[in-house]
């Protein structure tokens, strides 16, 4: 299950840089969290666009068969998160992102490749 949920991380990391995301990262949390095997961050630069990263995402992810179990945030679209289990995408405005710095709290994460 490892390897398709991998597979699921770069489908998201995939579906936000076709709407344009910016510093797009994708983190392999195995071994640190129960939250999750795996998180993409990503920013958006204004709420529209925020919405519009959040949207596809959770289109593409529900296209390929990971269900979406939840997405909060997308009415204020400061920082929308969509969780799909072992997969949580993160979607930031450039401040929120800064403010909340989850790479630096997530530094000991492997960041790995979206390609």
């Amino acid at each position: 299950m490892g390897e398709k949920m991998v597979e699921f991380a770069k489908i998201a990391a995939e579906a936000v840089a076709d709407k344009k995301a910016k510093d797009i990262v994708m983190l392999d949390i195995r071994g640190l969290s129960v939250i999750a095997d795996y998180f993409v961050l990503c920013s958006g630069n204004s709420t529209t666009q925020v919405q519009a990263i959040a949207k596809a995402v959770k289109e593409k992810m529900e296209q390929k068969g990971l269900p979406v179990r939840g997405m909060e945030g997308y009415d204020e679209a400061k920082w929308v998160l969509i969780d799909c289990g072992d997969v949580v995408v993160h979607i930031f405005r450039a401040e929120e992102r800064e403010f909340y710095n989850l790479d630096r709290i997530w530094s000991d994460a492997r960041e790995l490749s979206i390609v």
